[in-house]
């Protein structure tokens, strides 16, 4: 069952400029969304993966939110700290025939 932010969300996608700009993000969105999930799946909070890190809980939850741009060390260290590894993979552009 689609939710009312799904139907909303399909409905922007019709416009051309709205798609382009969300299709930039989508990484940064995903990456975003995998950080919580892996810190959620290990049964951590920020509080508890900042102290395990030594990366401040306001630096995690700034991640968290889109409000940073984290370095590939910084992911393998919240990865670490999570005992997770960090993996990071290039995928071909799917084209429109």
């Amino acid at each position: 069952m689609a939710t009312k932010y799904q139907d909303y969300l399909k409905e922007q996608l019709q416009n051309p400029d709205f798609k382009t700009e969300y299709d930039a993000l989508e990484a940064e969105y995903r990456i975003i969304q995998a950080m919580i999930d892996a810190r959620k799946k290990s049964g951590m909070t920020q509080k508890e993966l900042s102290e395990k890190t030594g990366i401040a809980q306001s630096d995690i939850s700034r991640l968290e939110s889109g409000n940073g741009n984290p370095s590939i060390r910084t992911l393998r260290r919240l990865a670490s700290g999570m005992n997770m590894t960090l993996t990071i993979d290039f995928k071909p552009v799917k084209t429109r025939d």
